[in-house]
């Protein structure tokens, strides 16, 4: 994701989750309330209201994101809101029932508020409205059709929108961590090509600014699958087994001293670089990029032998 951090100013923190806004949600808000949004009702004080229904409907989208990712015993700790929606900074644990639940709960939340919407306006749809409430129906109209707009084009299986990132964890049951990006990727960056062309043939400058979004984060999730797949071809060292993951670290001198840089083979050394004579109390995953004490990797008779 990019580093929205940067420009972003604290709202709140709810549920343990902190919620930032970039400033330039302000600049394309004005943009959109003013110009797009102006003729659909009588005051632009309803053209407000229904762009901060889109606010709250982006944030309670990422929210499902954040909780689901919890709930299976993930970090999700940050929320970014910015023009293009949302980002919910979710680290699962590396596994695809785990990755999809964390993701799909996004657009799970789009289709509650798309059934409570549907309600109530079945169980108003024979009341007189009126002239007095042709502002409140059109909010109500509006916001459906927002909810729903943002709902299908999230499912799009275009990484890294949330389509495909629930294609990629469907995938990885059958093909595995590294294969399934990689094939999210590819579908990422035809995705990215159909946009293009799309922004060039409506001449929407939106959907060039979201191709390029995708573009860079297809480009970042092909170097991340090609490391995956590097790392899943390692020789692996026995006796150890990550907590989060389940997986045996590799052999080699793949872990870095903080203090002297020098890398070294954690579990070899005993989590002492054999540089500097640093002791480390946690060794991190490298797969999972999780970090525990060494004691929490041995496993089964050589846990015993070594206690």
């Amino acid at each position: 994701m990019p580093p929205l951090r940067s420009g972003s100013f604290h709202l709140f923190r709810a549920a343990g989750v902190d919620v930032f806004l970039h400033w330039s949600w302000f600049l394309v808000a004005a943009y959109e309330i003013s110009s797009s949004r102006s003729g659909r009702y009588s005051s632009i004080t309803w053209n407000m209201i229904e762009y901060l229904c889109l606010f709250l409907i982006v944030l309670l989208h990422e929210y499902g994101h954040a909780l689901a990712c919890r709930s299976v015993g993930g970090i999700a700790n940050r929320i970014v809101l910015w023009p293009l929606g949302g980002v919910a900074y979710v680290d699962p644990p590396p596994r695809p029932g785990a990755t999809l639940w964390s993701i799909a709960a996004g657009p799970l939340v789009n289709v509650a508020i798309l059934i409570a919407l549907s309600t109530f306006g079945f169980v108003t749809y024979s009341r007189d409205w009126g002239p007095a409430l042709a502002n409140p129906h059109a909010l109500l109209r509006g916001v459906w059709f927002i909810n729903l707009a943002l709902l299908v084009f999230n499912i799009l299986p275009i990484y890294p929108l949330d389509g495909g990132q629930i294609l990629r964890a469907l995938l990885w049951f059958p093909l595995g961590r590294a294969r399934s990006l990689m094939v999210a990727v590819v579908f990422g960056f035809i995705g990215f090509a159909g946009l293009i062309a799309l922004a060039l043939w409506v001449r929407d400058a939106w959907f060039a600014i979201l191709a390029f979004f995708i573009l860079t984060n297809c480009w970042g999730g092909l170097q991340h699958a090609r490391a995956l797949l590097k790392l899943q071809k390692l020789p692996r060292r026995e006796g150890y087994t990550c907590p989060c993951c389940k997986t045996a670290p590799p052999i080699g001198a793949y872990w870095v001293c903080s203090n002297c840089k020098q890398p070294f083979d954690t579990f070899q050394e005993h989590a002492v670089c054999p540089n500097c004579k640093t002791q480390f109390p946690s060794s991190a995953c490298l797969d999972c990029r999780r970090s525990y004490p060494l004691s929490e990797w041995m496993t089964g008779s050589f846990a015993m032998s070594r206690g």
